[in-house]
């Protein structure tokens, strides 16, 4: 994240003193005599005191991946001067598969015609095609005869697209002067949201089915319905919807979840910045204590659609912020179905919502709010998982209890209710229902003295152990440090995790344990070294278990190799085992983009990755950085016989020649 309209969340809006992550793991350096680890004294002093041998001591992680285990040699980092393409270790085969732009298979007439991206993308065009920066991705596999009962041949592809590059949507180099239309808007709109894609092999080879009865565009202005706790709520109404119960779109979903029942979950993160409002009307009104805490501005990222369309006017609409910021269920199974806001998960910049079934059929779903000094959240539904009726299951998200985490400095930590009527989350001050705690979840979880975290991202769930990780991206602005978060000036993050005592997800303590400090073993700075095993890596965000146990992390940081990723070099996919902390480059990346988003068939033997915004704050013209992925690096797309005319981010399939499981 690094360009103004991806942005980094790199500045605090947190108000409160509460104690932060770092704070915690200064006080646990005392506890645990972290002075005897053998990183030497000198290097403990420079990282805060940071020890892993001894900060591990006592916790229990995860086995090493079976199936073969991580058997490939890593790839070399891609550094000065970049490969603008994708590297995969010798032995595997990385290829395009479906670009922003490339028909979805939507049936009708248009099921095969892609856009030009030599023209601007339209609203028409944008429906039934692929989306912008696509992001988190699952894929659901079609039921199959034989062991696992999962098809290995055929799914549905699901990705979010978070956000736009309205130069490259609107074919203009002077957005920032342009004339708002509101044609401009309603593409833009129509490329946010989520697709949905059928897969089939297809002699030997996996490929979008075309057309498809399941190809489906969810956008920034398909309405969804409000369920939950926030449903009807008056902050929840505005003069288009003065019920408060359908809300018109869903905006900035970054990472994601699914559902043991067969659902996928959007997550809406950044969704402040496409609110603005004039300076005349913020001078006349200045923003409230609840906007401030949820970082509207004046002038948003520079989408300027609230110049076009009022409904993105935070002065005109006030309430139609309130309206995003929620983790949106999707059935990908039935392409007439209505989208669901879940408002009982809470509402602040979700990264994701993972979910995991308890041996008692409990369900829990952990979340990140990824801005720097804020927190960690988990929802334990009230009903159990019905592992026979599907249809039981379809509002089983309505209802429970909502968590934020406090870490201690012995190791534990205490999961805290939000619960409207507890701790202080009463009228006196200011929460007067369970859906005043929800909206502004923020506040409610301010009040609650939950531990500030260093930017929660991605969250993975080993698929035996239920052992949850979080990447904690970064936050170079830290100068205090606590146990979870270490570090002081943050600029490469870390990666924690934690179990739930006694193995129950519905449990209310947990231990907790570093698993890395991400970092660069050249640097001449000691706190900036980090303590990974294997190869380094900084800044990680996406995280995902497959199967087998095998932990797969990706970066995002600016992924120009360039000042504090040097050596690093642009941003990639690693493959770990959580038992021995080896960490193993798996892939490299195009220049300037985000690595994000993976997921495997049930065998693990096809794997698809994300790759969002190549070339990202290009100047001059649009391919000045990249011209990823049309140069034919990867492979054939769409447009590559017509040359590169602009980046895009595009889903890349992996495979490995010999057929095997990937990673092995």
């Amino acid at each position: 994240m690094s360009a103004h309209l991806h942005p980094d969340n790199n500045v605090t809006i947190n108000p409160t003193d509460n104690e932060s992550i770092r704070d915690v793991l200064a006080a646990f350096t005392g506890r645990r005599n972290f002075m005897k680890g053998s990183i030497g004294t000198a290097v403990l002093a420079s990282m805060g005191g940071f020890s892993l041998e001894a900060l591990a001591a006592g916790y229990v992680p995860s086995p090493t991946p079976t199936n073969g285990g991580i058997g490939f040699n890593g790839v070399p980092a891609n550094i000065a001067p970049m490969t603008d393409g994708i590297t995969v270790p010798n032995g595997y085969t990385a290829k395009v598969f479906i670009s922003w732009g490339d028909a979805i298979g939507k049936a009708g007439p248009e099921a095969n015609t892609h856009w030009d991206p030599s023209t601007a993308m339209t609203k028409a065009r944008q429906l039934t095609t692929w989306g912008s920066h696509n992001d988190g991705m699952h894929l659901f596999p079609f039921p199959a005869a034989g062991a696992g009962g999962l098809s290995n041949v055929r799914g549905l592809l699901v990705s979010n697209f978070e956000y736009v590059d309205p130069g490259l949507l609107n074919n203009t180099m002077t957005y920032g002067t342009d004339v708002i239309t509101q044609d401009m808007v309603d593409a833009q709109l129509a490329a946010h949201g989520v697709g949905v894609v059928e897969v089939r092999k297809i002699g030997g080879e996996m490929k979008v089915q075309r057309p498809s009865a399941f190809a489906r565009r969810i956008t920034g202005a398909t309405p969804c319905k409000v369920s939950g706790p926030a449903a009807g709520h008056p902050m929840l109404r505005t003069a288009a919807d003065p019920a408060g119960m359908t809300v018109l779109g869903t905006l900035n979903n970054c990472a994601h979840g699914y559902t043991p029942w067969g659902t996928y979950l959007a997550c809406e993160e950044n969704f402040n910045g496409y609110f603005g409002t004039t300076a005349a009307k913020l001078a006349a009104q200045p923003r409230t204590p609840h906007e401030a805490r949820y970082g509207v501005s004046q002038g948003g990222f520079g989408y300027r659609w609230h110049e076009a369309d009022p409904r993105f006017d935070f002065r005109e609409n006030p309430n139609e912020l309130n309206r995003h910021g929620w983790v949106v269920e999707i059935d990908p199974w039935n392409p007439n179905s209505m989208p669901v806001k879940r408002t009982a998960l809470g509402r602040f910049k979700h990264e994701g919502a993972w979910s995991v079934v308890g041996a008692d059929n409990s369900v829990a779903l952990y979340m990140g709010d990824d801005e720097i000094n804020d927190y960690i959240y988990k929802f334990v539904c009230a009903k159990k998982l019905n592992t026979k009726n599907r249809a039981a299951n379809r509002d089983l998200l309505d209802t429970g209890t909502l968590y934020v985490a406090k870490f201690n400095a012995d190791g534990t930590g205490v999961w805290l209710p939000l619960v409207f009527g507890q701790n202080g989350l009463t009228s006196a001050n200011g929460f007067n229902s369970q859906g005043d705690v929800v909206i502004m979840c923020r506040q409610a979880a301010d009040l609650l003295g939950a531990t500030k975290m260093d930017r929660p991202e991605w969250v993975a769930v080993h698929p035996t152990t239920r052992e949850v990780y979080f990447t904690l991206t970064n936050n170079s602005g830290r100068t205090v440090t606590d146990a979870a978060n270490p570090r002081a000036n943050n600029v490469h993050g870390h990666i924690i995790r934690f179990n739930e005592n006694g193995g129950d997800v519905a449990a209310t303590g947990f231990q907790w344990d570093i698993f890395a400090e991400c970092g660069d073993k050249l640097s001449s700075n000691p706190a900036r070294q980090g303590n990974i095993i294997g190869d380094d890596l900084g800044s990680p965000d996406g995280l995902w278990f497959d199967s087998d146990g095998r932990l797969w992390i990706q970066t995002d940081q600016a992924g120009d190799a360039t000042g504090n990723y040097a050596n690093i070099g642009g941003n990639a996919m690693f493959c770990a085992d959580p038992a021995t902390r080896q960490i193993t480059r798996f892939l490299t990346s195009p220049i300037r983009c985000e690595v994000t988003g993976v997921v495997t068939t049930p065998d693990n033997k096809t794997m698809f990755v994300n790759i969002q915004h190549p070339g990202e704050s290009w100047s001059g013209s649009f391919t000045s950085r990249s011209t990823w992925p049309d140069s034919g690096i990867n492979g054939p797309t769409t447009q590559s016989a017509n040359g590169a005319i602009k980046p895009r981010s595009a889903v890349v399939m992996i495979t490995k020649d010999d057929g095997g499981v990937i990673g092995t």
